[in-house]
């Protein structure tokens, strides 16, 4: 006894197989729009040229009661390059050790000093009292201190000099991914009463006495220091 389908059956009406190649086609539009969007990202950071002091092409920005004059180069996000004043600048710097062929870029915050505090004095107020008894090698002249991960510094160290009245002290947070590295922030008040947050690879920590001589030569070419 054979059994017939009812009309229709086993197969999509016109408008439902249409509805779902239309779908279709949308996902495959939005996956070539992705595709072409990375592709473009990734030739625009090839194209993106390293920072070098001496960069012309600035435009003047005010910060905090100062004109800083700062390369277009440096600009890590292009909305911000435009002149006048302004309560936040994101910059992007290179650091080269001395006696080494690489430079490591370093992420720079310029902001009023009233936004935030210097590692130096977190390192007395905050962070002395969220340190285990364990003590990190690896970096000569820092003490290296982990953090209490059940107090929510899980994978956070401080890196700081324990002789120096006015201490380097950075804090560290641990690789996300297996093959990234850690990355840290030191934050400072310049002279010039500018607050600078840097942001870096923890190889840089190896150079330790080098980078506030270096950070200053950067930025005392804009007018921040």
């Amino acid at each position: 006894m054979s059994i017939q389908s009812a009309p229709g059956e086993g197969r999509q009406s016109g408008p439902a197989l249409a509805y779902n190649l239309a779908g279709i086609a949308v996902l495959v539009l939005l996956l070539a729009v992705g595709a072409a969007y990375l592709i473009d990202e990734m030739s625009r950071a090839a194209r993106t040229p390293v920072p070098a002091i001496e960069d012309g092409d600035p435009i003047a920005q005010t910060i905090s009661g100062h004109e800083l004059t700062i390369p277009t180069a440096w600009f890590r996000y292009g909305e911000q390059i435009r002149n006048g004043f302004t309560n936040q600048i994101d910059l992007r710097v290179m650091f080269a050790p001395e006696g080494s062929d690489i430079a490591i870029p370093v992420d720079v915050t310029l902001l009023p000093r009233s936004r935030a505090r210097t590692s130096s004095s977190l390192l007395d107020g905050v962070y002395l009292h969220q340190f285990v008894n364990e003590t990190l090698d690896g970096v000569p002249g820092l003490v290296g201190k982990p953090m209490l991960a059940s107090n929510g510094y899980s994978g956070e160290s401080v890196w700081y000099d324990a002789i120096s009245p006015n201490p380097f002290v950075a804090k560290c947070l641990e690789a996300v991914e297996a093959d990234g590295t850690s990355q840290c922030v030191r934050t400072v008040y310049l002279p010039s009463g500018i607050a600078a947050i840097y942001a870096f690879d923890a190889t840089v920590l190896q150079s330790w006495r080098q980078f506030d001589t270096e950070m200053e030569r950067w930025l005392t070419s804009i007018g921040a220091w």
